[in-house]
This record gives structure tokens, C-alpha cells and sequence, in this order.
């Protein structure tokens, strides 16, 4: 019985962080990844606007899709309906970044 409660005292903490939301690197990571394929049409950050007028802010997405939606686009190949945009697949690690930083710049309504 101490036994199992000494481990839940070593374990729940983890366990708490692991439930908190991504680390701070993985934001990073997922910052790093929309500014270089994205941020020359898009306002990539919580302020700002984006370098071509058409191009939505990211931080405004959530207004217009369930961010989470986005994973399978971003896995699969994004695509746009204009000819400018290129489409973009990204790996599973990075899709996972690049959502949780899109869900942390969020602008409030």
C-alpha cells in the first residue's frame, strides 16, 4: 500500500504536466515551422499583419476551421484554392507542433 502511494505521489505530477498543454519547445518548433513556410503571405504571430493583404493571420484561423481540423491537411499535402499558395505536407511531429502553436496564438473573440 505505501508502496502505491509512493508512486502515485512520484507519478501524478508528470502526469499533470503531461495533460498542461505542449512544452515550450514544441511551440518553438511549431513557430519556426509556420515563419519559414508560411510568414511571407501570412502574419504568422498573435500581432501583425500578414505581408500579403489576402493572406489570413493565423492567429484568426480558429474563427474560420476547428484548428485541430487542419492535422490531416497539413499530414496529407495543404492545398489552396488560389494558384499562389504552394502545397505543403509536413511529418507527424511537425504537423503536431505546428497545431499546438496555431491553438496558442488564438485570438480571443
Amino acid at each position: 500500500m505505501l508502496a502505491a502511494v509512493t508512486a502515485a505521489i512520484i507519478l501524478i505530477p508528470g502526469a499533470a504536466r503531461a495533460q498542461g498543454g505542449p512544452d515550450a519547445a514544441t511551440l518553438k518548433h511549431g513557430e519556426e515551422l509556420v515563419t519559414k513556410n508560411c510568414g511571407s503571405c501570412h502574419a504568422v504571430g498573435r500581432t501583425g499583419n500578414s505581408p500579403r493583404p489576402d493572406a489570413p493571420a493565423f492567429r484568426v484561423l480558429g474563427q474560420r476551421y476547428p484548428i485541430d481540423s487542419l492535422e490531416e491537411s497539413l499530414g496529407e499535402g495543404l492545398m489552396s484554392g488560389h494558384p499562389d499558395m504552394p502545397e505543403f505536407s509536413f511529418e507527424s511531429d511537425d504537423v503536431g507542433a505546428i497545431i499546438d502553436y496555431l491553438k496558442s496564438i488564438q485570438a480571443k473573440r
